[in-house]
């Protein structure tokens, strides 16, 4: 998420207080507004020079853009707020896996009227998250970890599968170093069944098991995504995991990178929008959502964002070369509850492996 005007300025509120009490019209009171939480940097600035202004022209809401941290972080913010009484933002972005922290930890997010979002009803039911209160999260955009190609020097895979060959891609692919990164996820789609594998203990070994035999092939186990960019770039390596939007800008630029959508499909990641417990702006909240969810928004979005749509093309006016760029079919559904509950033990196994001969 990292990769990617202040729609009221302090002084521009203070006018229009100052015109309230000249003129005697309660204008600040008439305003409606709400506050929304999005990570920083150039996401942000995008949502605040495209996105808000669009939803404010169309509602009436303002919008008051608060920056957050990654969503694990801020997850432990809005649990101090919460208990303080306070609203640092009255709707968030959560990932999936801190949505479901939150849904077990309980009293930190409301639930959502979806009778207020119509518009809801274009998303795929895995991108509206309930739990026992009901539905507490609703998907705003995705993002892909993608297979990857130097396609000067390899024909496109059909499968993650032939990664294993070792003909083709002996000591030349690189693959993220992290266990929670989604390798996991592509060899448990391509070998087992799944998310479901990762479950279990010992779908866990097995998958880990058949991750170790790829390592001949290996040549660069990376932790940072420079690292995969230059060693592309520089033609070190010839294939690997990488992510969809950065390595569509670098072939943009030239190098010799293409994605690929082999037959498992690529991991799909994706961001909700979840309601403070406290929150006085159910309503602004319901609107926002009904906003974001329309196929124009989520056009909107990866046009000037650079976000996989979460609705299907064929609802938005998105043309092939613009949702390419951005998104691509199939999917893979990370094991997310898998690595909240069995973390530690698909961790230090995950290690152990990369740390043996």
């Amino acid at each position: 998420m990292n990769r990617r005007t202040v729609l009221k300025s302090a002084s521009s509120v203070a006018g229009l207080a100052a015109a309230s009490s000249v003129l005697g019209t309660p204008l600040i009171a008439q305003t409606r507004s709400l506050k929304i939480g999005s990570y920083g940097g150039y996401f942000e600035n995008s949502f605040k020079e495209h996105v808000y202004p669009a939803f404010t022209e169309a509602t009436g809401i303002t919008v008051e853009s608060v920056t957050q941290p990654n969503s694990t972080d801020w997850l432990v913010t809005m649990q101090q707020a919460t208990a303080a009484g306070n609203v640092p933002a009255d709707l968030s972005l959560y990932a999936r896996d801190t949505l479901i922290k939150a849904s077990r930890i309980g009293g930190l997010l409301a639930p959502l009227d979806k009778t207020k979002m119509p518009a809801t009803s274009n998303l795929d039911d895995y991108f509206v998250f309930e739990d026992t209160t009901g539905a507490i999260g609703v998907g705003a955009m995705s993002w892909f970890t993608a297979m990857v190609i130097n396609p000067d020097e390899v024909d496109a895979p059909e499968s993650w599968a032939e990664f294993w060959d070792s003909d083709t891609f002996e000591s030349s692919l690189g693959l993220s170093k992290n266990y929670n990164s989604h390798f996991l996820d592509i060899v448990a789609a391509t070998f087992f069944d799944g998310a479901e594998t990762l479950l279990k203990k010992d779908g866990v070994t097995a998958v880990i098991e058949k991750a170790a035999e790829i390592k001949p092939n290996v040549a660069l186990w990376w932790s940072a995504e420079s690292q995969m960019e230059q060693s592309m770039k520089n033609g070190d390596i010839i294939g690997g995991q990488y992510y969809l939007d950065v390595a569509n800008l670098m072939a943009l630029d030239g190098f010799p990178i293409k994605p690929i959508f082999p037959k498992e499909g690529n991991p799909q990641d994706y961001g909700s929008w979840c309601l403070s417990a406290i929150s006085e702006k159910a309503d602004e909240a319901a609107e926002f959502i009904n906003f974001s969810s329309d196929p124009a928004t989520q056009a909107l979005m990866s046009r000037k964002i650079g976000t996989a749509p979460l609705v299907a093309q064929s609802k938005t006016d998105l043309t092939d070369e613009e949702f390419t760029f951005v998104s691509g079919t199939p999917s893979i559904q990370p094991a997310y509850e898998a690595y909240l509950d069995n973390e530690t033990f698909i961790k230090e196994t995950w290690e152990k492996m990369l740390a043996g001969a």
